[in-house]
């Protein structure tokens, strides 16, 4: 798939010995908008178009935002009267704009409408690719995610691994959006990814199938002990709605058995998504007080998203799963259960993504995805390169060394619980969390978490939750 403006490149060049180039209204519109701006900072739009000048001295009016704008226009028109080929004035217009924004921070960028179109199925949750989510990281574009049952997780691509390659570009310091745009294309059509593993010493070569994708933001369980089971994938727009569904299908299951007693809310490998969902779903356990709070320059507090009591669920136990991968929207709801003491959060540090981006939608199409603010959590804490350190670490192990552990039914020390537990009641606490932890290990969850370490400690921190709540 081509950038916009790339198939009307070769037919100009085709044409350039006949006629001269035309102006696309695209262009136009800019010509008339550089005549505005240069007449507001005081210059004209005559002198801009000369092929010459002489030293500018300083003045006030350098101050301007608008001062640079005579050296863009002067750029523009060499470029016109000057390049070998007739230029494409829409290539010439975003790359202009998108070198801009990039200068600014690695979160913000300029979409052309086909980029534009692109984010809008993200957050809708179908398109046509090869099932990742990636970002980019020290000029690397890394997965972030594989989509469960897609063609890459089929091909063996995992959560880690560094693309080389994308079909025949450099994937180094690819644009992200462009990296997209490569991966995305005509179900059933192939595109060779080359990856980097850690571990591994040559490079992996990968030929895989685009397909409709279609992602679950929510997968959910009810578990024999009737702890809930919550996978958050994204934040997309359904997502509240399917956790709210979710809990209440399992309040209903197990009514007759006790109730639900306690949810493991599993945001591992979740980039993030919108914002607003990330705050419905904190919303849904906490009765009042800040979720997350935005501030713009010089630290100035721009909003407060604050938790509404009506529709909370009960005060079950909640752990949250976290790992390197869970970034933004996960951050901010880990952050918010976390500083209100809502949930103990198990796994390793998180992404570090904690900067706020608004869309900003273009008369043709395109957008600016700018950053505008930085998140922070309810007791301040800012997220941005820092991310949510757990109450509980706890690293993923291979399945093979999951399963072997879970035979011998490993106890999780007190220790990694003990600053939430000295919160919830001092020496006492931590006595009862003992006992719980011991009585979990008992009983192993080999049945719920067979391969997944991570998610079988989570269950057993909950138990000792459960345990101490129900001693009170």
């Amino acid at each position: 798939m081509q950038p916009n403006g790339a198939g009307s490149s070769s037919h100009a060049q085709a044409t350039a010995r006949t006629q001269a180039p035309k102006r696309s209204a695209r262009a136009k519109a800019v010509a008339q908008t550089l005549v505005v701006a240069l007449a507001a900072a005081g210059g004209s739009f005559g002198a801009t178009w000369c092929l010459s000048a002489s030293p500018a001295r300083a003045t006030e009016t350098d101050a301007s935002p608008f001062a640079n704008l005579s050296i863009f226009a002067r750029a523009l028109s060499q470029i016109e009267a000057s390049h070998v080929e007739p230029p494409d004035q829409d290539r010439l217009v975003y790359g202009a704009i998108r070198g801009m924004v990039e200068t600014l921070d690695p979160h913000s960028s300029f979409l052309d409408p086909e980029e534009y179109r692109i984010l809008e199925d993200d957050t809708t949750g179908a398109f046509a690719g090869i099932g990742v989510e990636i970002d980019v990281r020290d000029g690397w574009l890394i997965v972030h995610g594989v989509i469960p049952g897609g063609p890459a997780e089929r091909a063996g691509v995992r959560a880690g691994d560094r693309f080389l390659a994308l079909g025949n570009r450099s994937a180094r310091d690819l644009r992200l959006s462009e990296a997209v745009r490569i991966m995305r294309g005509e179900p059933g059509s192939p595109v060779t990814v080359r990856i980097r593993r850690e571990g591994v010493e040559d490079a992996v070569e990968l030929t895989i199938t685009r397909e409709i994708i279609h992602v679950d933001a929510v997968e959910t369980r009810v578990l024999p002990d009737r702890a809930v089971y919550v996978r958050i994938r994204s934040f997309q727009e359904t997502a509240t709605d399917e956790v709210r569904r979710a809990l209440d299908a399992a309040v209903a299951s197990t009514r007759d058995a006790g109730g639900v007693s306690g949810v493991i809310l599993d945001l591992r490998g979740n980039p993030g998504g919108l914002l607003d969902e990330a705050v419905r779903i904190s919303d849904e356990f906490l009765p009042s007080g800040v979720i997350v709070s935005t501030r713009g320059r010089d630290g100035v507090v721009l909003s407060e998203a604050r938790a509404q009591g009506p529709g909370t669920r009960p005060d079950w136990p909640v752990v949250v799963l976290v790992d390197y991968y869970s970034a933004s929207a996960s951050e901010i709801v880990a952050g918010a259960l976390q500083d209100h003491h809502r949930a103990v959060i198990v796994g390793t540090t998180t992404w570090g993504k904690g900067s706020v981006q608004n869309l900003i939608e273009l008369p043709d199409g395109s957008a600016l995805k700018l950053t505008v603010a930085r998140y922070f959590t309810p007791s301040g804490r800012t997220i941005q390169a820092r991310g949510i350190e757990p109450d509980v670490r706890v690293e993923q192990l291979d399945a093979e060394t999951a399963r072997r552990l879970g035979q011998e039914q490993p106890v999780l020390s007190e220790a990694m619980l003990e600053g939430h537990l000295e919160a919830a009641g001092g020496e006492r606490a931590l006595e009862l969390a003992r006992d719980a932890m011991r009585q979990g290990a008992a009983q192993p969850d080999e049945a719920s978490f067979p391969d997944d370490y991570q998610a079988r400690m989570a269950h057993q921190v909950l138990r000792g939750l459960a345990a101490l709540r129900s001693s009170r």
